[in-house]
């Protein structure tokens, strides 16, 4: 990705622009307290339905994540 840095301990950073370009069908990426998550093979197996991540996609989902209270199992995933 354009905007991709690594530190030396290998952690990818994304600028916010990148992320936001991560909102389509063939990819999907949301963040959620303060990292990146790639949904898109998730998206069919999302037990709340794909619908709620595409909402989300290319932004900060945190807060949605929270509301929902997810379980200890599903924060996990």
């Amino acid at each position: 990705m354009g905007e991709e840095k690594k530190s030396s301990a290998g952690v990818k950073y994304y600028r916010l622009a990148e992320i936001e370009k991560q909102n389509s069908f063939k990819s999907t990426w949301i963040i959620i307290h303060n990292k990146v998550y790639d949904v898109t093979k998730f998206l069919e197996e999302h037990p709340g339905g794909e619908e709620v991540l595409r909402e989300q996609a290319g932004g900060n989902a945190t807060e949605s994540f929270e509301d929902v209270g997810h379980s200890t199992d599903a924060r996990e995933m």
